[in-house]
């Protein structure tokens, strides 16, 4: 990937929805903030960062960090609402991932991203759209976020308006996509395939 320039563009926001996979007495562990990413990313010449866009259920998250864990992400991120965070369960489900891989949430993901692009990283968004590339064809070697979306909806319209690339996962079956802790095995790991060949 090239270099990154900067720029920016509005963000709105919105009332959270309550999380109905999240019990009440299932609290979250606190999480990093914000600075914390962004000295993350700096501290790193390569930067590998994850974006959650209002993944719920904890199982998906604790699946995912597992999978950043093993895959060498070295941040993940979602939004204060409308998002799980560190609970037990994904604690459990991570099988140590959550303990190891940095988790930050974020009062507006839209400006963390636009943040995160000032300091040079490109984000490749995950889409069913007819003009979404095969994330087999897009460069994934350089600064990177990818970009997952929820369960169900997907990424929300500022979330995929602030990609610079939108990639799809080949579908041979019938299923129209896959779950999300699977589609973001699929996309980090080949991400780690292109960036060892580097």
């Amino acid at each position: 990937m090239k270099s990154r320039s900067s720029g920016g563009r509005g963000s709105r926001g919105r009332e959270a929805r309550e999380n109905r996979h999240v019990s009440e007495r299932e609290k979250a562990a606190p999480s990093l903030g914000e600075d914390d990413l962004m000295e993350i990313v700096a501290a790193k010449e390569v930067p590998f960062v994850l974006i959650l866009d209002c993944v719920q259920d904890p199982h998906n998250l604790g699946a995912i960090l597992r999978t950043a864990d093993a895959a060498g992400v070295d941040a993940v991120v979602a939004p204060k609402d409308k998002a799980v965070g560190i609970t037990e369960t994904v604690r459990r489900v991570s099988v140590g991932g959550a303990d190891h891989v940095p988790f930050a949430q974020v009062t507006n993901l839209a400006r963390t991203m636009e943040k995160l692009k000032e300091a040079g990283v490109w984000f490749v968004g995950t889409s069913d759209h007819a003009t979404a590339k095969s994330i087999y064809e897009l460069d994934l070697k350089g600064p990177l976020a990818i970009v997952m979306g929820a369960e169900g909806k997907g990424m929300r319209r500022l979330t995929e308006e602030n990609c610079d690339f939108l990639a799809s996962i080949p579908m041979a079956g019938t299923v129209d996509c896959l779950n999300v802790s699977v589609a973001t095995g699929v996309c980090v790991f080949e991400a780690v395939r292109q960036r060892s060949l580097a």
